[in-house]
């Protein structure tokens, strides 16, 4: 009897040790709303709105405690539609972000799996779309540089470092799982530095299809590292910088992005007024070239604990064969924290295009069908909940 006991005691015991040495947490973000649009596809819309701000997901997050600084970390989230319950990207079960790694306190994790790439992970916080601060609806136009997290990167491993005295970096790279070692892959690095209020950063992502010919059955990265991405072409490369200052209860910033494709067909996640892709060819069966430049300016302030606006715009010019498209994007966003865990918000989105690149660009705020003028308008009353 007193061996049983033992036994058990001992037993109960490595189980208490092993519970301390690892977690696991469950958590989630539910956002929903009521959106107008005053033309979508040519007409007005009024519409339920799934992640107006961040769009609706649910997480596991782990980690185990391997002792000397160092764990085993993982993470697995899935995005879904509170509208209707569908899953997001493309229907996978954890598209949002699926990996494992291991992580040391003083020199930093790597990490494998489907993961962000590090303009999303460095210059995305001081911007704000794919924020909690302005979100989906304030992408730029096609989310051409990925800060609103249109795509993932497949097949990735990546290398995220300490933060050293308010430096961090990161680089990673996107294997295709194909032979060719240049095809369909991705490869991006990051950095950034926080200092007495002042935060920068800076990134370069790089994508390859490898197709000598590109066609609707063909995207950027078609099976590859990347296989969402709103572009058909044969490269994309985006780089970036930023910085914002807080002082007190306010932050300002500044963000400056380019996004360059050759080999370039069409935006396929971009529409103009009659419901069909945006061509990029240069001559009919010939691809052409794209260049985006986009100037955000966007601050925030925090009238009382519980209620905080946000403004952006943002200034697009763009390169098209010779043609010369601009966007002008405004947002602005009210926000109230009625708990910790929940907040409603008012926000409202324009966009202008000018130069339309002979009817080519109609505006095309994200998510929505284009508008069938030049301009368009979004305002949404939405909640978001955490848990």
């Amino acid at each position: 009897m007193k061996k049983t006991l033992l036994v058990g005691a001992l037993a109960g015991a490595f189980a208490t040790m092993a519970h301390a040495q690892s977690s696991v947490t469950l958590y989630g973000l539910i956002d929903a709303g009521i959106t107008y649009a005053n033309n979508s596809g040519g007409h007005s819309l009024w519409q339920e709105s799934n992640g107006a701000i961040n769009s609706s997901r649910w997480g596991l997050r782990g980690a185990e405690d391997l002792g000397g600084g160092l764990k085993a970390i993982f993470t697995l989230e899935n995005g879904f539609s509170i509208a209707n319950g569908t899953l997001g990207q493309q229907g996978r079960e954890f598209g949002r972000q699926a990996f494992v790694g291991l992580s040391s306190d003083q020199f930093g994790a790597v990490t494998l799996g489907r993961q962000y790439d590090d303009v999303v992970q460095y210059l995305g916080p001081l911007s704000l779309t794919g924020t909690q601060y302005g979100g989906t609806f304030f992408a730029h136009p096609f989310d051409n540089d990925n800060l609103d997290n249109t795509f993932r990167v497949n097949n990735s491993v990546h290398y995220q470092s300490a933060n050293y005295a308010g430096f961090k970096l990161g680089a990673m790279y996107g294997f295709s799982n194909s032979t060719g070692f240049s095809n369909n892959r991705e490869y991006s690095v990051g950095a950034s530095y926080s200092f007495a209020g002042f935060n920068f950063a800076a990134a370069y992502l790089q994508l390859n299809s490898g197709v000598n010919s590109i066609t609707a059955a063909s995207p950027l990265n078609s099976g590859g590292a990347v296989t969402d991405s709103p572009f058909l072409a044969q490269r994309q490369r985006t780089w970036g910088a930023g910085l914002n200052y807080t002082f007190g209860p306010a932050t300002a910033g500044f963000v400056f992005t380019q996004t360059r494709l050759t080999g370039a067909a069409s935006i396929s996640g971009g529409t103009i007024g009659n419901g069909t892709a945006v061509s990029l060819l240069a001559a009919p069966g010939v691809p052409g070239s794209m260049r985006f430049n986009n100037y955000e300016v966007n601050a925030r302030y925090a009238l009382t604990p519980a209620l905080s606006l946000a403004a952006e715009y943002t200034y697009t010019d763009g390169r098209l064969n010779g043609l010369s498209p601009k966007w002008g994007t405004a947002g602005l966003l009210a926000d109230y924290y009625l708990s910790k865990r929940t907040d409603v918000y008012l926000q409202g989105e324009y966009q202008h295009v000018m130069n339309t690149a002979g009817g080519t660009f109609n505006a095309d705020l994200n998510t929505f069908k284009a508008s069938s003028t030049s301009n368009q308008v979004a305002v949404t009353a939405g909640i978001r909940h955490r848990f």
